[in-house]
């Protein structure tokens, strides 16, 4: 019965799911958002998104991290701008020759899904995730 617990305003787990993983999607784009804002560089505006997001690992539900599969059309919307705005980013780097040419959102989607895993009891994770985002970063810097 919808309204009734313990998904209080969703009919079903599903919709719960579907509802916060919209939410995370929505909060994702702002940390992206702030981040081109304030990076100078690619490689920045890439460390800065990761970085955010790695802050707030614990409250996102996002579908590379055991959340469900994107099924709803403005969730799936949402998931699309962050996708072009993070390739947008890359192809920056890529045009100024501080990125490798084969890097793709792809690869900034995977490896930040790695990275934000929750481990709420490892106090450390955040700092070996920020030595994580530094190294990676190296890797996809175009050598010259």
């Amino acid at each position: 019965m919808p309204g009734s617990a313990p998904y209080r305003h969703f009919a079903t787990r599903d919709e719960l799911l579907s509802h916060l993983m919209h939410c995370s999607f929505e909060q994702v784009l702002v940390y992206l958002q702030a981040a081109e804002r304030e990076g100078a560089t690619a490689a920045e505006r890439l460390e800065l998104f990761i970085a955010a997001v790695i802050d707030q690992r614990n409250d996102l539900v996002l579908p590379l991290r055991a959340g469900p599969s994107v099924t709803d059309t403005d969730t799936a919307s949402l998931r699309d701008e962050i996708h072009k705005r993070v390739q947008l980013i890359i192809d920056q780097g890529i045009a100024d020759q501080t990125l490798r040419p084969d890097t793709t959102h792809d690869d900034i989607v995977a490896f930040g899904a790695l990275v934000t895993q929750p481990r709420p009891t490892d106090p450390g994770w955040v700092s070996t995730c920020r030595r994580l985002i530094t190294i990676y970063l190296r890797g996809i810097r175009q050598i010259p």
